[in-house]
């Protein structure tokens, strides 16, 4: 792989004509990167994906490539591509739903608005994986009709399929007004009754782990709830029966239901499994009085999951604030508390609160103010990204707390280039810093040349366009792969230096051309 002709095929600042000379000598990598450019024209996209055929999908899906350019016999990928995202040619659905590839036909399955007679065609399909795939993205008549399939797989796809009917999921959910399945993979595929390793040797084996069939089909019937209680569609008067299933994924995701009835959550409250009270206690459908009840579990887990709730009352999770562990994230309670109650909590006399308060980042100024002042140096170190502190606050910072507090004080967006400079310059140094001061946009070359030292800033860096130009050049000779190509997509390197290492075209395509073997993308000629 040539990594630094790979960044430079992402380099923003590269020349057009340079594209047009990287494109003949690019490979895979190359391509990749090309593809994704967002200047690249159409004639460029389609001499890109005539040379490197993995590149059209990528350019279909962007638009860069449209049906006029594509041959669904050469191409099938991306004409694939192209209908899913509903810019191909109608005529083409027909031909992949009689393509002798399953793959085509699953892929076709899959996607949007084909006419229903192909609909029809691949509803019968011989090979169930492309029924399943089209179950599981099909219109909600089609979806009905195929929960009466005769294999348990297809109804299993139909379960996830959100345009399905809520009547047809209660239906599969509790078997009643539907005819029993005849078949599954495992039945399919073995002599009943089996039971499939979960370390099962063959290296071909496609079966689920602890997949079994004695003849009902049981693991394939019990999976079908799993995607049935994911559904939002789904009745939550079908799914509360699995309040007390033994399967405890199937409880985890009925005490995480949005629709979840109140006498089935206090139900749930006394499972003896911590993660269903977990995924309870998060669920803001829960009531006020069953959060406090959970309040007093005493499992790690349930206690997160309280602190999350978007519902949690404001003083249960002042008392959880000092005994969970939360780190610096932005619970939803806080995002959404109002002025007032941004007010209280800023005057709390437990510090993690006011921690968690810090982690939002559109205080108000006399609110953000007080606690850049905080005499608790997890206040501060919370406060310190927060938009608008100026460089005087947040040098105070440093000054206090030292190393606790200066990579978040690094991450502030309004950080001047005078104190991302001297940050990076501190003794002791802190690795993390350098890393929020290589990726700051307020970084200047001084500080830049000091975060080349550290090994995971080192690439950042490479690719921050304040880096003086001649350090990026000397970089795309670098020993790390990722500085190199990082470098060569800084658009601070010079087009000299960019001109000299791209390929001359009269030079390169006799020698290099197409690898030997790869297939290229062979595109309509234009009228």
């Amino acid at each position: 792989m040539n990594h630094v002709l790979c960044g430079l095929a992402a380099n923003t600042a590269l020349p057009v004509e340079l594209v047009d000379r990287l494109i003949p000598v690019a490979d895979a990598d190359i391509a990749e990167s090309l593809a994704g450019r967002a200047d690249l024209r159409h004639e460029q996209a389609v001499a890109l994906a005539s040379r490197i055929g993995e590149s059209a999908v990528r350019l279909a899906r962007r638009g860069l490539l449209t049906a006029a350019d594509i041959d669904p016999v050469a191409s099938p990928d991306a004409a694939l591509a192209l209908l899913d995202e509903g810019a191909g040619d109608p005529e083409w659905a027909r031909r992949f739903a009689a393509d002798p590839d399953a793959e085509r036909r699953t892929k076709l399955a899959a996607c949007p608005g084909f006419p229903p007679a192909v609909r029809k065609t691949l509803a019968a399909d011989p090979d169930v994986r492309v029924v399943a795939e089209l179950a599981a993205w099909t219109t909600a008549d089609t979806a009905a009709r195929l929960a009466r399939h005769r294999h348990a797989e297809v109804r299993r796809a139909v379960a996830a399929n959100e345009a399905t009917p809520p009547d047809v999921l209660a239906m599969l959910v509790t078997g009643e007004g539907l005819p029993p399945a005849e078949r599954c993979l495992v039945c399919d595929r073995e002599e009943t009754p089996f039971l499939h390793d979960p370390r099962c040797p063959r290296p071909d084996c496609e079966l689920r782990s602890g997949a079994s069939c004695t003849g009902s089909h049981e693991s394939t019937v019990l999976e079908t709830a799993e995607p049935a209680l994911r559904n939002p569609a789904t009745p939550a008067e079908a799914v509360v029966r699995f309040a007390d299933h033994p399967s405890t994924v199937l409880r985890c995701l009925l005490a995480a239901r949005p629709d979840l009835p109140p006498e089935t959550a206090v139900r749930l409250a006394g499972d003896p499994v911590p993660g269903v009270r977990a995924g309870l206690a998060g669920n803001p459908a829960i009531a006020g009085a069953l959060i406090r009840a959970l309040e007093a579990d005493r499992g790690p887990d349930v206690r997160r999951g309280l602190a999350h709730n978007p519902r949690v009352p404001l003083d249960v999770l002042s008392r959880l604030a000092g005994v969970v562990r939360i780190g610096p994230t932005l619970l939803p309670r806080i995002s959404a508390a109002s002025p007032l109650e941004v007010r209280e909590l800023s005057g709390s006399s437990n510090p993690a609160v006011r921690m968690l308060l810090a982690e939002r980042r559109d205080l108000p100024a006399e609110i953000r103010d007080v606690l850049a002042d905080d005499p608790d140096a997890k206040v501060v170190k919370s406060i310190a990204p927060h938009p608008g502190l100026s460089e005087a606050q947040l040098r105070r910072m440093v000054e206090r707390y030292g190393v606790r507090v200066l990579a978040r004080v690094a991450a502030n967006p309004d950080a001047p280039p005078a104190l991302l400079e001297d940050l990076a310059a501190h003794v002791p140094p802190v690795r993390k810093a350098f890393r929020e001061i290589a990726r700051h946009r307020n970084a200047t070359g001084p500080a830049l040349l000091a975060c080349l030292a550290d090994e995971q800033a080192r690439p950042m860096a490479a690719g921050h366009p304040s880096l003086p130009p001649s350090v990026v050049a000397e970089l795309l000779s670098a020993d790390d792969w990722q500085v190199v190509e990082a470098a060569a997509a800084n658009p601070s390197l010079p087009p000299s230096v960019m001109s000299e290492v791209v390929p001359e075209p009269r030079g390169t395509q006799g020698r290099r051309g197409a690898p030997p073997g790869r297939a290229t993308t062979q595109l309509r000629p234009r009228p």
